[in-house]
């Protein structure tokens, strides 16, 4: 059996026009996304209700007038995002380094294939919301958590989990704070460039704030074995809102939320796909 074969027809699906602008609107719609939630969070920040996380902000366009259609349209360009970063991932390549070592080419594969879920469970998750599922993301997590609390070294896997998402939000941030971002992306260095590059900043820096709230969340939900504490992005966002000065706090983040989903949207032309 030919062990190229995989990263052969990985290359193949990938060199299609059409799928790769597929993939490529795959990022505006994961910008819509995380706009509509950070509008939302900016609402419940002022005393205003609504799901502040993935959900939520789908059940907003599921409301509007033909958002059904944009929910579709939504579901299949984030699980052609997904694919492309699984196969991303099987092809393990590194233009600037076509001569990794194991060791890089899994921790590339690990990190493509986490992408490629993301995406596509968003997907997913769209695609059942235009269908008319009723989709709570938040009693979802606690549901899940809850079943991982009943079995026998459950609280250890989701403590682990709350460790990989803790992981996760400290790469964001530094991602943000480095600038590394550019790497992924062909953002001109003068003029608009520089403007989308502080939107990255702020965005990449905002969510990996969430995403450790959420770690910390899942952490102590774990050592407590009170699933009622884990949650998604919702229950993250709210924790913080609780805390003095909660709504300056969610505020901040939500901008930032926004200003990632506004990088996202510049990201689909400009990424290196």
């Amino acid at each position: 059996m030919d062990s190229n074969a995989p990263a052969r027809a990985a290359r193949e699906v990938q060199s299609h026009r059409a799928f790769r602008w597929t993939a490529r609107a795959g990022y505006a719609a994961n910008g819509v996304v995380h706009i509509l939630i950070g509008v939302i969070a900016l609402v419940v920040a002022f005393g205003g209700r609504g799901e502040t996380d993935q959900s939520g902000a789908l059940n907003a366009i599921a409301a509007a007038p033909l958002g059904f259609v944009l929910l579709w349209v939504l579901a299949i360009t984030l699980c052609a995002l997904g694919l492309w970063h699984a196969a991303e991932g099987i092809r393990a390549r590194k233009p600037s380094d076509d001569a990794m070592g194991d060791g890089r080419k899994w921790g590339k594969r690990i990190g493509e294939w986490g992408q490629a879920v993301i995406f596509i469970a968003l997907g997913i998750l769209s695609a059942a919301v235009a269908l008319g599922a009723n989709v709570d993301a938040e009693e979802a997590a606690e549901g899940a958590s809850r079943g991982l609390l009943d079995v026998p070294g459950g609280s250890i896997v989701l403590g682990l989990v709350g460790v990989g998402v803790g992981i996760t939000g400290v790469a964001f941030v530094v991602m943000g704070l480095r600038r590394s971002f550019r790497n992924t992306v062909d953002i001109p260095e003068h003029g608009m460039g520089r403007s989308v590059a502080a939107l990255g900043v702020i965005g990449f820096v905002a969510k990996g704030i969430a995403l450790l709230i959420l770690g910390a969340l899942l952490i102590v939900a774990a050592v407590t074995t009170d699933a009622d504490v884990a949650g998604a992005l919702d229950g993250a966002l709210r924790a913080l809102l609780a805390l003095d000065y909660g709504p300056l706090l969610v505020g901040a983040v939500s901008i930032g939320l926004i200003a990632y989903g506004v990088f996202s949207l510049f990201r689909a032309p400009y990424a290196r796909l």
